[in-house]
């Protein structure tokens, strides 16, 4: 008898993210590229040509992509006109990583900043429609802190409407 499964895979978190991208090849390429992401293997649909399954290891973290199926009614953001999810990416250095992602076909969504809640932060979307906020931890701050530096940020903002 062979011993029993893991419940939770080596290399799984609780919460994986599983994406669905148009040309999910050139998609890994990409995230190679920006993300300094690593192929852990692809699987291929019943046409040979299309990804049914790929795995790539981003930092510590698995993120699980599949190609367009949409005779499945399996479609990605293009597709469908966007998306409602963001996938956050803590790095050591969001700066350089989010200059990388640009370099490679991203979009800047928000600039790169300083933000209220201490995290140097910026969000990109990337040619597959899907969209990533990116960030380095950079100050440590309690509940009370950030409530009144967000405060202060969204009084920033609306006098800025004015």
């Amino acid at each position: 008898m062979s011993p029993k499964a893991k419940p939770i895979p080596d290399g799984f978190h609780t919460i994986t993210p599983h994406i669905v991208v148009k040309d999910a090849a050139k998609a890994i390429e990409f995230y190679q590229k920006a993300f300094g992401a690593k192929d852990q293997g692809r699987m291929f649909g019943p046409d040979g040509k299309r990804i049914m399954h790929a795995k790539i290891l981003i930092g510590n973290s698995l993120l699980m992509l599949v190609d367009e199926f949409p005779e499945w009614k399996c479609l990605g953001p293009l597709s469908i006109g966007g998306t409602s999810v963001g996938l956050h990416l803590y790095v050591e250095d969001a700066d350089s990583v989010f200059q990388r992602a640009i370099a490679a076909g991203a979009t800047v969504k928000m600039p790169i900043m300083d933000a209220f809640w201490g995290d140097r932060y910026g969000k990109l979307a990337d040619p597959f429609g899907h969209e990533w906020a990116i960030a380095t931890h950079i100050k440590d701050m309690t509940p009370e802190e950030m409530r009144i530096a967000g405060e202060k940020a969204m009084a920033e903002m609306q006098a800025q409407k004015k």
